[in-house]
């Protein structure tokens, strides 16, 4: 049986660790240096299920509220990975124009997402409660976790991504 091929892409304000839960996923380990994103694309293989999947990780460059909304983001992605520091009111607070302008570009009323905190490892330095993102995500329709691409607690985020690959509701794919 070939392998079933699954794309998301990965869309916050840029320093959040889009490209570190991409790479910690991917590659199992954590990068400490930090270079800006143009656009790159992870894959991983796995088996799930007894169902081989291809999965495509598109990381995207940092957006922000200015930015304008690449047009391919809307076309061959099967889900979305919004990612906010919690440690970033501002990080957080774009993610909702994001989403808002993925829905304008796309069409569509809603789509397959997780909102996912990252940098829970750095909590004495919070400023966004787990509650405002839980309410995030609920106007989203999207599942909600925090983590923390530096301590490898992106198990959670295997867990999400294993969710898109088998149960994207027919309409989204």
């Amino acid at each position: 049986m070939p392998a079933k091929q699954r794309k998301v892409a990965l869309l916050g304000f840029r320093s959040v660790g889009k490209s570190s839960l991409a790479i910690q996923f991917v590659e199992g380990h954590f990068v400490d240096n930090y270079d800006p994103t143009i656009e790159n694309t992870f894959v991983k293989v796995f088996k799930l299920k007894g169902q081989d999947y291809e999965l495509r990780i598109v990381d995207t460059a940092g957006q922000d509220e200015f930015s304008l909304f690449p047009s391919h983001y809307t076309m061959d992605i099967h889900g979305y990975i919004f990612v906010y520091a919690i440690t970033s009111r501002s990080s957080f607070e774009i993610v909702r124009t994001l989403y808002e302008k993925l829905l304008d570009m796309s069409g569509k009323q809603q789509v397959p997402a997780i909102l996912v905190g990252n940098k829970c490892d750095l909590l004495r330095d919070r400023a966004v409660s787990i509650e405002e993102g839980k309410q995030l995500a609920d106007y989203m329709h999207a599942a909600f976790f925090e983590t923390s691409a530096r301590s490898r607690e992106v198990s959670t985020l295997k867990k999400f991504v294993c969710i898109f690959c088998l149960y994207l509701q027919p309409q989204f794919l």
